[in-house]
């Protein structure tokens, strides 16, 4: 692993800006107010969706992961073009795009359900239309944010597009019960596609400032342009290393083997409820927390706060009292909410313009394609090692390739701090 080094492509580092409200620029305002409409949205479907499939006949748990995984597959097969798109075409416009197809995946699921119409494959067919969209809207946000915001403002916009998931995160669940309950797993999706509607149309509204394009060029070309942006850049591909391991190996242990634990030596769903409300509460507190600080060594920060979060495999298969490893989680929710901040900024402040969503399509692409296989082996590797060593031994795993990772980020500069020129 080599230092941190500025291809000749590299734009120059921008300047931080003061501390104003990025909500002040109209753009941004827009951005983060449909964002936390469509997130909300998003938290309400991801309990809605498993009682949507086992509220059909001979609906099984089965059914639930095909038609989560098509949403997954769909994301992953087009995430690499979906980048170039958006590298290529206004990003908002290519976002607009993809709200209206999730909402009309949304609206078309609804009616399926409330109609008494669906079935396993037709919500499955859905979910790979949906993920399929999403690929294009995932890699657009990272480049956008820049478009919408002076320079220098990129790490307090990503907290607070972060800190409105976050809250969705906390929020969300409760939600989803209240409206599944209510109004029934279909109504719940109509919601949803409705929260498409209000984001598109403040996409809609929005006039962000012009950048430079990639060039002009095949597909094949623009995606291998996109990875050289990646492998020239040492501080980028390290970290890509070190999520791939958090994605595949701590994520699959804390969302498969964390609710066995509960279930098994604490109270149950009450208990994992109270630890992920935990994790969502230490994550709102992050990302406020990531609207001031600036760290003088953002690569360090961003390594010790994925060491952070990848301490969740051990803390939820710990023996530990409910309470404590609640509060733990919390803690690890600081670190992962501050992680991603940190490097999504790094990304904006030190990619041309017109290579940032090819760069984040790679990010996406990285942990799409690996966590279905560590949700596969996971469960298989607790039966033969036990949960307990099994949740440990990912964290020991991430651990030490987050370790290795460290010495490159540790030399990652921080932007210079200047003054924002007079308007």
């Amino acid at each position: 692993m080599s230092t941190p080094t500025t291809t000749t492509d590299d734009p120059t580092p921008q300047p931080r800006g003061g501390r104003a409200s990025v909500l002040r620029h109209r753009g941004f305002a827009l951005l983060f107010a449909g964002q936390a409409v469509s997130l909300l949205g998003d938290r309400i479907v991801l309990v809605a969706t498993p009682f949507a499939v086992l509220a059909l006949p001979g609906g099984s748990l089965s059914d639930v992961g095909v038609v989560l995984g098509a949403n997954a597959l769909g994301f992953g097969l087009l995430v690499l073009i979906g980048g170039v798109v958006a590298d290529r075409l206004p990003r908002q416009l290519t976002m607009l795009a993809s709200d209206l197809v999730r909402g009309l995946a949304q609206a078309v699921s609804a009616v399926l359900l409330l109609s008494g119409s669906a079935t396993v494959t037709s919500l499955a067919l859905l979910q790979l239309l949906y993920g399929g969209a999403e690929a294009f809207f995932r890699p657009a946000v990272l480049g956008l944010v820049p478009q919408v915001t002076d320079p220098g403002e990129e790490q307090p916009a990503n907290a607070l597009l972060a800190l409105s998931n976050n809250v969705a995160m906390v929020v969300g669940p409760a939600v989803a019960g209240v409206l599944v309950a209510w109004l029934g797993a279909g109504g719940a999706l109509a919601i949803d596609a409705g929260t498409f509607v209000v984001s598109a149309l403040t996409l809609a509204l929005m006039r962000p400032r012009p950048y430079t394009p990639a060039p002009a060029a095949p597909m094949r070309e623009q995606v291998a342009g996109g990875w050289r942006e990646v492998r020239s850049r040492s501080w980028v591909w390290t970290t890509l290393v070190a999520f791939s391991a958090y994605h595949a190996l701590v994520l699959p242990a804390i969302f498969v083997l964390g609710p066995k634990v509960a279930n098994d030596i604490r109270d149950g769903a009450a208990s994992w409820g109270l630890i992920s409300t935990g994790f969502g509460t230490g994550a709102v507190i992050g990302s406020v927390l990531a609207l001031r600080w600036r760290p003088r060594r953002p690569g360090l920060v961003l390594g010790l706060m994925l060491c952070a979060g990848a301490m969740q495999g051990a803390i939820c298969a710990s023996p530990l009292p409910t309470w404590l490893v609640a509060l733990l989680e919390a803690g690890s929710g600081v670190g992962v909410a501050l992680c991603f901040t940190i490097w999504e900024t790094a990304l904006q402040q030190r990619i041309p313009a017109g290579a940032q969503a090819r760069v984040s399509s790679f990010d996406h692409l990285a942990s799409v394609t690996l966590m279905p296989v560590g949700y596969a082996l996971i469960g298989p590797a607790a039966d033969h090692l036990g949960i307990r060593v099994t949740s440990v031994g990912a964290t020991v795993v991430t651990l030490a390739v987050t370790g290795a990772v460290l010495p490159v980020l540790a030399r990652l500069p921080a932007v210079p701090e200047v003054a924002r020129p007079a308007r």
